[in-house]
């Protein structure tokens, strides 16, 4: 390793651990980052462009008799998607006991339901892949929990034991459930250890340098098996100091620039995405300086901003948060998303909209089939946390007609593929799918409303029937991504203008270095509207058909993308 690079880590390692981080501990680290860069020899992307698109799915999204689910969807992959998309987020794929994929018991495996490594090396063959590092909490049902409780010399440090009458109330809670949770060691004693999320989600004790040499260690096999993103999980949480909020601290920021050190040494271009579902302005400090954090923060005001304005039929708030925008410098970008393998986060409107606002799109989403998930306040107060609901159901009242549903739709996603930075679409979207309540029932928990798995062949046959709405859907939103793949305005980072032409038209203007100029049109009403235009002659892409003067009428929920000649 070259002695910047050395230095830096060191320094790192220096502020977060002191003297507790020995010269034993760093040979091993330094002998395992070095084993890791022998190994990997691909040449990864430096950068993005306008044709990087994300599929979001899980491993065992598709099922099939006496296969393995990741070869299975491997072909539907190649079948539908591989035209459609650069990159594939694979939902954690590793053996796990709840919480679908992120209790994870054996960070080194593949869930043997889904397949080996050898068959995410065959869907690397068709696509660059994008990876979870679950690293603020493992399973409590893993080995190394196992161990800890076993008293096995190594692991005492592992998990972050908390004398229960310690005052906690200025944690952030993301759940409505128990910070502490008691577990008996092998001599019989009781701890009290911190679980973040659930009692089987018991959280690392980062100030460990045991533990973090360990989840280096994960994070080095990722990159081996040829991960092109990281996604780090719920990151912000990883560093606990009792009497602060537990969120965002100095130390979690220093540990995710060591991991972007490390990768940068051992896998030039590999992308770190931080996930932290929080307000706006703490989202972004994700990024660090700019060269140092994280290249990509997840866009979470982005699904109930747009949401808000399809529902009030207003975009102001949309183009005055889309305007306020700015990127610490050229080697950052958006992650942007509208539905994920979770719910609709509410926490980064906060700070965005007035609270009465965020209450009444819950209450509106809630009378038409939406289920919503809580969080406790400091204060003993809950608030609304996050809604459950497929997206293609939360833009439409369960009235309308298929037309209508898939207009708001198109609007919603083009929107997205409009927007600067780097566009994810879950697997559910683009095949169209509905709430599943039934799924709920069965499990138990309201996310499952929008993850619901198919076997083998089921979705073939309805996105091949042309009646069916999942056919629309698909073939609609794989044409929009087809267009917006061939212009390079629409590169992550071409300049950005946002406008809006009374409160339902928001205006997106996309210019690429090279002076080619589109104009997105959205209108975010069920009215016909006619609209003043600067461009006299142009190509309206999503029709293909031509623009000859300043007046354009939008048709309700319509988009036009028109590149000026």
């Amino acid at each position: 390793m070259e002695n910047n690079v050395n230095a830096k880590i060191k320094s790192l390692i220096r502020f977060v651990y002191g003297e507790s981080f020995s010269d034993v501990h760093w040979k091993v680290l330094i002998e395992k980052i070095d084993n890791a860069g022998a190994v990997i020899t691909e040449k990864r992307k430096a950068g993005w462009d306008e044709k990087d698109i994300v599929l979001i799915t899980y491993a065992d999204q598709f099922s099939g008799k006496g296969e393995k689910a990741l070869p299975v969807f491997t072909r539907f992959y190649n079948d539908w998607l591989s035209h459609s998309f650069s990159h594939v987020h694979l939902l954690p794929f590793y053996p796990w006991s709840s919480d679908d994929g992120f209790s994870v018991i054996d960070y080194h495996a593949v869930a043997p339901e889904s397949g080996t490594w050898n068959d995410i090396a065959d869907l690397k063959k068709s696509t660059n892949l994008m990876f979870d590092f679950v690293c603020n909490h493992m399973s409590a049902k893993s080995q190394w929990f196992a161990h800890y409780l076993n008293q096995t010399p190594g692991y005492e440090d592992f998990f972050i034991s908390v004398d229960p009458q310690t005052d906690l109330s200025a944690v952030t809670r993301p759940r409505a459930l128990p910070l502490l949770t008691p577990f008996t060691l092998h001599d019989g004693t009781v701890r009290h250890l911190w679980t973040t999320f659930s009692e089987d989600q018991v959280d690392l004790n980062f100030a460990s340098p045991q533990v973090l040499i360990a989840m280096v260690d994960v994070l080095l096999h990722y990159l081996v098996e040829g991960a092109n993103y990281i996604r780090l999980d719920a990151v912000g949480f990883m560093w606990k100091t009792p009497g602060t909020s537990c969120i965002h601290l100095e130390q979690t920021h220093r540990l995710i620039q060591l991991f972007r050190a490390i990768t940068d040494v051992v896998a030039p271009g590999t992308v770190l995405i931080t996930e932290t579902n929080v307000p706006h302005k703490d989202n972004i400090s994700y990024f660090g300086d700019g060269e140092n954090e994280a290249q990509m923060v997840y866009q979470f005001s982005l699904p109930p901003l747009v949401l808000h304005a399809v529902h009030c039929q207003d975009v102001q708030a949309l183009c005055r948060w889309a305007a306020s925008l700015t990127l610490p410098s050229q080697q950052t970008t958006w992650f942007n998303f509208l539905a994920s393998h979770d719910g609709i986060g509410l926490n980064p409107l906060r700070g965005i909209l007035p609270e009465s606002e965020i209450l009444a799109l819950v209450e509106t989403l809630q009378s038409e089939g939406a289920l919503v998930n809580w969080k406790n306040n400091p204060d003993g107060t809950r608030s609304p946390y996050e809604i459950n609901v497929a997206y293609l159901d939360a833009l439409s009242p369960k009235a309308s007609d298929d037309n209508q549903r898939i207009a708001r739709f198109i609007l919603a996603h083009a929107v997205l593929l409009s927007f600067p930075g780097v566009p994810a679409i879950y697997i559910q979207s683009i095949i169209g799918s509905r709430n599943d309540y039934a799924g709920v029932e069965r499990l138990g928990y309201n996310r499952a409303i929008n993850r619901k798995k198919y076997s083998a062949g089921e979705i073939d046959c309805e996105l091949e029937d042309k009646s069916n709405l999942r056919h629309k859907i698909y073939h609609r939103l794989k044409s929009l991504i087809a267009v917006r793949r061939a212009e390079k305005a629409f590169h992550p980072d071409s300049q950005s203008i946002f406008e809006t032409s009374g409160e339902h038209v928001f205006k997106i203007i996309r210019t690429a270095d090279n002076g080619e100029r589109i104009t997105a049109l959205f209108n975010f009403s069920d009215q016909n509207l006619n609209i003043h235009s600067s461009i006299e002659t142009g190509r309206e892409l999503i029709t293909g058909s031509d623009i000859n003067g300043t007046t354009l009428t939008l048709n309700p929920w319509q988009v036009m993308w028109i590149k000026e000649n």
